[in-house]
């Protein structure tokens, strides 16, 4: 069985706008289309059974139309055999209703929710992000923030290796995920400062842009029960990903398969 923790859709109209613009920024073509049915495509053709839809509130505002087409997903129909996608929510630090907000995200199944400091403009160990993984953890929710460079924000780098241990020694979250190995674009600082601390590392768009070398060698360093299987599709190829990541010889097939659904069924209670 393969979890792709980290992947990205949106509603079909929105789609059609979303993904030129976002191109765009970040100087990448799309695999799919970024709706439900693209995504369901690309994991039928990667042998995917369950993609981690991963929404990026940007605007306090969004947190309900965002939560509305969660639980679309969620609650669409994928028939008996086929793939499948679980959404998980998205909230955003100048919520002034946050705690209502993840009691929500609880209350409609969630298993967590995203957030994306570049995107929010907002550092990862400011006191608004700080205060929602309290309340995070009070209410057993997942969070995965982005971590690294983006270049929506090529200047300034909102969550880093450093800001990411100032965060774990205040607040102790509950299950962190840190997507991109802890830092896109930034791996030597991940492996230096954060192997080996209490949180997970995706892999999403690191897989393909990584010096392999490396990349075992944190996964190794780091506990390959704390490393979940991602793409960040659409800005990924699933089916390379999977390849790439089976093609890995330094991790034996148990060690894979931990990492491509052990854990992410853990964290998903599935």
């Amino acid at each position: 069985m393969i979890i792709d923790f980290h992947t990205h859709i949106f509603p079909e109209k929105v789609a059609r706008k979303a993904l030129p613009k976002l191109s765009s920024v970040i100087h990448l073509d799309p695999a799919t289309d970024g709706t439900i049915e693209g995504l369901l495509a690309s994991m039928r053709e990667a042998g995917i059974a369950v993609s981690v839809v991963m929404p990026t509130v940007t605007d306090p505002h969004q947190f309900d139309s965002i939560l509305r087409f969660a639980c679309l997903v969620n609650e669409y129909d994928y028939g008996q055999d086929g793939p499948r996608l679980i959404s998980f929510g998205g909230i955003h630090p100048d919520s002034s209703d946050y705690k209502e907000q993840l009691q929500l995200l609880k209350d409609h199944g969630f298993a967590g929710f995203k957030i994306h400091p570049d995107y929010q403009l907002t550092c990862f160990n400011d006191i608004r992000y700080k205060r929602i993984l309290y309340r995070a953890a009070e209410l057993e929710l997942c969070c995965l923030t982005h971590c690294g460079y983006d270049p929506y924000s090529p200047d300034k780098v909102h969550c880093t290796p450093q800001m990411i241990l100032d965060v774990i020694k205040e607040v102790s979250p509950y299950h962190l995920v840190l997507a991109h190995m802890g830092s896109n674009n930034n791996y030597d600082e991940s492996e230096a400062m954060l192997m080996g601390q209490p949180v997970y590392l995706d892999m999403a768009y690191s897989l393909l842009h990584m010096d392999r070398k490396q990349l075992v060698r944190m996964i190794r360093a780091h506990g390959t029960d704390k490393v979940l299987f991602g793409s960040d599709s659409p800005w990924t190829s699933q089916k390379e990903d999977v390849e790439v990541f089976r093609s890995l010889g330094s991790l034996t097939d148990l060690e894979k398969e931990q990492i491509f659904s052990g854990n992410a069924r853990k964290l998903l209670g599935i």
